[in-house]
């Protein structure tokens, strides 16, 4: 896997391990939970399988300039290819013998789609924002001179493309062994259909190159207002992941949860408009979103048995590791 520099590599290697902690084991909510060696050998399958779509989601942005919006369109289309195809989580109702499925899925569960719409809430934001936009953010943080320029080359795609097909061809073989519920080809169309739709979404994403010139952008838009610091940013993210996990399993929760995404997005996007917006503040809000999801991480009863200690060593290790990315990323300078 070449790039043009030892540093580029560097980077994407950290994306690839980045990405699987996040949609993983951030939470301890598996049998994995506190073992070193057991977290370690997963990321053979967890890196390929959210590593390696984090690379592509991300190569694909820069290469063709798309805005956020796009960057997150791109990683929603990919987790709703994981739940909906690959691992068919979206449309169990007794996924993994996990005790407390039935309760999150049965008051949203919507017959017709065989679907239940908190948990479909939860896996494609989850994906969007955690699996893929957290990880995305944090690791072009840490290194702002090459936070918009592509890092890997032709061979490098290709093999993380390849990694993915490979990784995803094991859990889907896997779900149609071990698990009676199996997604039906209206829902396996269904799904891929939307993916299509979001990968539209994300190209008519395509930024235009706005270059700031004494307060006005190439498109004639103006950029005014003052950024907060990105220590509020990383505020707002906090506590928008919390508000977010927290959230109950019903339709009062699935409303509360969109609303939730609409506030963020909006404010997101009037932040950034300011001259004083930088990649240290996209960081941050990250940074924020990821400390919230490893914080819900003390409240999760993880499978199997999973010795306190243990649980409460990761959880502990998982807040402390998100708010020193932050950190690092916050301190870091350089064009962007």
């Amino acid at each position: 896997m070449k790039t043009r520099d030892p540093r580029r590599l560097a980077m994407a290697a950290g994306l690839l391990v980045l990405a699987p902690m996040c949609a993983e084991y951030v939470t301890g909510y598996d049998d994995s939970t506190g073992d070193p060696l057991a977290l370690a050998a997963g990321l053979l399958i967890f890196g390929p399988l959210y590593g390696a779509p984090a690379l592509l989601i991300r190569e694909t942005a820069r290469r063709l300039g798309m805005s956020w919006p796009g960057i997150l369109a791109l990683a929603a289309a990919f987790g709703v290819l994981q739940a909906g195809v690959v691992d068919q989580s979206m449309f169990s109702e007794g996924y993994r013998d996990i005790p407390y499925w039935e309760e999150m899925v049965r008051p949203t569960y919507v017959a017709p789609l065989g679907l239940a719409a908190h948990t479909t809430l939860s896996f494609v934001a989850g994906h969007a924002v955690w699996s893929f936009g957290v990880p995305i953010a944090l690791t072009e943080g840490l290194n702002p001179r090459l936070s918009r320029t592509p890092w890997l080359r032709t061979p490098g795609l290709v093999t993380a493309a390849a990694l993915y097909l490979a990784a995803a061809a094991l859990v889907l073989r896997d779900h149609l062994r071990t698990e009676d519920e199996h997604a039906a080809a209206a829902q396996i169309g269904g799904s891929l259909a939307a993916v299509a739709l979001l990968v539209l979404f994300a190209l008519s994403r395509r930024s235009r190159d706005p270059v700031v010139r004494n307060g006005a952008v190439r498109n004639g838009a103006v950029r005014d207002g003052a950024a907060p610091r990105p220590i509020a940013v990383a505020a707002g993210g906090l506590v928008a992941g919390l508000v977010f996990d927290f959230l109950p399993s019903t339709w009062a929760g699935v409303a509360a949860g969109l609303a939730v995404i609409a506030l963020c997005g909006a404010a997101a996007v009037r932040l950034a408009r300011s001259p004083e917006w930088t990649i240290r503040h996209a960081a941050a809000l990250a940074a924020g979103a990821l400390t919230a999801r490893a914080a819900v991480g003390f409240f999760s009863v993880p499978l199997g048995e999973v010795p306190t200690v243990a649980k409460y060593a990761h959880n502990v290790a998982f807040v402390v590791g998100a708010v020193l990315l932050g950190v690092l990323a916050a301190r870091r300078r350089g064009a962007a």
